[in-house]
């Protein structure tokens, strides 16, 4: 695959690995154009979280629901500064642990842990049809959201179906970093100055769509969605585009990572 993807532009929102995205796709050839989307930040404030770890600690949970893997790794370095690391990763062990895709699922094998039922497709829905035809109505779940309002469809659900329902949200964006950059990136889509741009996670989507929003760039947002090859790194990312319109989207087949979306993207440039 050596030098596949020479003269491909490719914009990459900010993500936890993408320093090594970036040099996965400039190995073959690619200017990767780095795009300050999205910030991961601890929270400003612990208090909710350290009395939501006290619970879990406690043993309180008997169902444990993670949407990301970096959810996992957030409350994991809260619970290590209140001194609950090992309490935390025991009552973990003891609980029947949900997860939504291969990435929390990762953050659990990490811990030499694996999960008690894995979504079968990696969505909220996934994570409902995993516990299709369980009687949850006794049971005390937690769930592990990120920011936004993404995750609460799979809270409202649950939660309709008499469970009781204990979310928390382990981190934060920066989500206004850099907003005249994005927006300069969307013009640079709409112009064909950038071939393509590639997401690894469904909330850099809504904020590149709250970006064009509120710089009244929607159209020209438009115009890059029809103009500019779009990659996601899996079946939530791709929803969330065909939320916004997109119809014809570059991703892997069957493995959601970082080197199989490279692949689909080498493959998707060298048929261009």
């Amino acid at each position: 695959m050596a030098g596949s993807l020479e003269g491909l532009k490719i914009l990459l929102p900010e993500s936890r690995q993408l320093d090594l995205f970036a040099a996965l796709l400039e190995d073959e050839g690619a200017v990767a154009l780095r795009c300050p989307l999205l910030r991961i930040l601890d929270l400003e404030d612990t208090a909710e979280a350290e009395a939501w770890i006290d619970q879990f600690a406690a043993g309180h949970f008997e169902d444990m629901i993670w949407l990301t893997g970096e959810g996992l790794r957030r409350l994991l370095a809260i619970a290590e500064r209140m001194g609950l690391r090992s309490d935390f990763v025991d009552t973990l062990a003891r609980v029947r642990t949900i997860t939504r895709g291969p990435k929390p699922a990762r953050a659990l094998r990490e811990l030499g842990l694996t999960p008690s039922l894995a979504a079968p497709t990696p969505t909220s829905q996934g994570v409902l049809d995993a516990l299709a035809g369980q009687d949850i109505s006794s049971r005390r779940i937690g769930v592990q959201l990120y920011p936004g309002d993404g995750g609460t469809p799979l809270v409202t659900a649950l939660r309709e179906r008499g469970a009781t329902v204990l979310p928390i949200t382990p981190y934060r964006y920066a989500s206004q970093t850099e907003a005249q950059e994005v927006a300069d990136a969307i013009r640079a889509l709409a112009a064909g100055r950038i071939d393509m741009i590639a997401f690894t996670s469904s909330p850099q989507v809504e904020r590149l769509v709250e970006v064009a929003r509120e710089a009244d760039l929607e159209t020209q947002l438009s115009q890059a969605f029809q103009r500019a090859r779009i990659a996601a790194i899996g079946p939530v990312v791709e929803e969330a585009l065909r939320q916004h319109g997109v119809t014809s989207i570059v991703r892997p087949k069957t493995s959601f990572h970082l080197k199989p979306l490279v692949y689909a993207i080498a493959e998707a440039w060298s048929a261009r």
